[in-house]
């Protein structure tokens, strides 16, 4: 089994004292990428990535100082909703050892990431379009070559992501769960985004620290299968009252 998920826009520099264990197996890649975006100035970047000015300026200084050097564990720099559900830090060493097997972590500069590969804080979303092109161009098939030929996949990874992936691999493999609320006036199911992106990191959590086969089976944050909202490639969970409220500062 593979667990995909992908990158967040908000990186940090984690204090856990962990060492990075591995190199980015696409790093001659992303330094293709770096040498490219060190030639767009800021003002371009701001529109290319429609961000403001001080965020531009930021983000040219990260790729003037890019380097594999000082890098920290991918897992641990990405700071958002669904890795707020992941909850890496709390990972114990087997735990650890079981996710760098089995999580790979889907990336606009990086491409794919093993969570403990060493990575140094960027911007690049994978919808972004560079001078030269698009990054669906860029990596093509060469992240989903990476994968294992054979096997299941569990899609907790946005569409913008996904699509390096789902391309290139028989769809027969591939897994997507869905992550669904009831809605306290109407009593029926809805997609939440940010509860969805938590559920997200909290399933990655789930099959990584109880080594869990059946899918249906998840039963976190008040989460449980309903066979008749999915399918098989595509299962759906609900909640009635989300539990992953103290996960997200968003929710608190």
């Amino acid at each position: 089994m593979i667990i995909l998920m992908h990158s967040s826009k908000t990186m940090r520099v984690p204090s856990t004292g962990h060492k990075a264990t591995g190199t980015p197996v696409l790093i001659d890649k992303a330094r293709e990428l770096v040498d490219e975006l060190r030639a767009v100035p800021a003002a371009k970047l701001a529109k290319m990535m429609t961000v403001s000015a001080e965020l531009a300026e930021k983000t040219r200084q990260q790729y003037a100082d890019w380097g594999t050097d000082g890098v920290a564990p991918a897992a641990e720099c990405f700071v958002g909703d669904i890795y707020s559900g992941l909850q890496v830090d709390s990972f114990t060493a087997a735990q650890r050892r079981y996710a760098d097997t089995h999580l790979r972590i889907l990336s606009g500069l990086y491409g794919i990431l093993r969570p403990f590969d060493g990575i140094r804080p960027y911007r690049l979303e994978m919808g972004y379009r560079l001078p030269s092109g698009n990054l669906y161009q860029f990596w093509g098939s060469a992240i989903a070559e990476q994968l294992p030929a054979r096997g299941q996949i569990v899609n907790l990874a946005a569409a913008e992501y996904s699509r390096t992936v789902t391309k290139f691999v028989d769809p027969e493999r591939i897994v997507t769960p869905k992550f669904l609320t009831l809605d306290p006036k109407s009593g029926e199911p809805k997609f939440i985004v940010v509860h969805a992106k938590i559920a997200r990191g909290a399933f990655a959590r789930w099959l990584i620290t109880t080594g869990a086969k059946e899918l249906h089976e998840f039963d976190d944050i008040g989460y449980r299968h309903e066979p008749g909202l999915g399918s098989a490639r595509e299962p759906a969970y609900v909640c009635e009252e989300f539990g992953g409220k103290g996960l997200s500062i968003r929710l608190t």
